[in-house]
């Protein structure tokens, strides 16, 4: 055995393609960030842990996928500009909203009643070490769901997230934003696709910077509201699919 495979051979670490699907439905956005920051730090234990052990006693590390939607609150990244949030803090009550600067890459950006919210706590390492095309397959998993519907949406260049009128660009749409963290190649954030969303929350903001461009919804591009259950079945389908991963739903309590 060569010295190359010898140091492979050493660290090694068993792949886990197993994601644990848990649909929290309508939770507080603090409430949700700390429950990834949890589950981010449970994974990172075992990473480290895995380091001192031999190969043998080594443990899998968990990969999640959270599912929500959140009353009305803004988030500010840690690249943001403070200035694009358009409310003071006494409109923001009259709003019935909260604010909250984050630790995501990204701008500012809107999550709300009718928003389908999805945070893959993932270990990218039991699939690929490339953050930019995780970010590419999360954006494709989007657009995948949207052609179901009909919805022809793309990526523009320069800018994260999913588009429709992405091609011409006489009246390009933003219908979905995505904003992720990663720590040692573990995930947290994700993305926000519109579905039912009420778009008039983010006329008090400069959504994700954009000041030349719309946000629009599913439910506005098909004049129909949609049903956000349906919508997560084939968004988790496609994920699963792209991720070359068995995505396993359970409920929250059985966490814990």
């Amino acid at each position: 055995m060569g010295a190359f495979t010898l140091a492979l051979y050493a660290i090694f670490v068993p792949l886990n393609k197993h994601i644990q699907l848990e649909n929290l439905g309508l939770v507080d956005y603090q409430q949700a960030w700390n429950y990834q920051e949890q589950l981010l730090k449970d994974v990172l234990a075992v990473k480290s842990a895995n380091r001192d052990l031999p190969e043998a006693e080594r443990q899998l590390t968990p990969n999640y996928l959270l599912l929500c939607q959140h009353p009305h609150v803004y988030t500010l990244g840690k690249s943001g500009h403070p200035e694009h949030l358009l409310l003071n803090e006494q409109e923001l009550a009259q709003k019935e909203a909260t604010f909250y600067k984050i630790n995501r890459g990204g701008d500012i950006t809107y999550h709300g009643p009718g928003q389908l919210v999805a945070y893959p706590i993932l270990d990218l390492e039991n699939f690929f070490t490339d953050i930019h095309k995780y970010l590419r397959l999360l954006e494709e998993a989007v657009i995948l769901t949207l052609a179901d519907y009909g919805l022809h949406a793309g990526r523009i260049d320069g800018l994260t997230g999913v588009w429709l009128d992405f091609e011409e660009q006489r009246n390009p749409r933003k219908i979905c934003a995505m904003g992720v963290k990663c720590s040692r190649w573990v995930t947290m954030h994700g993305l926000a696709l519109n579905v039912n969303t009420d778009l008039g929350y983010f006329g008090h903001i400069v959504p994700c910077g954009i000041t030349d461009k719309a946000v629009t919804s599913m439910q506005m591009e098909l004049g129909q509201a949609v049903s956000i259950p349906a919508v997560e079945e084939r968004l988790v389908a496609h994920l699963g699919s792209l991720f070359a991963a068995q995505i396993a739903e359970h409920t929250h309590e059985e966490r814990h």
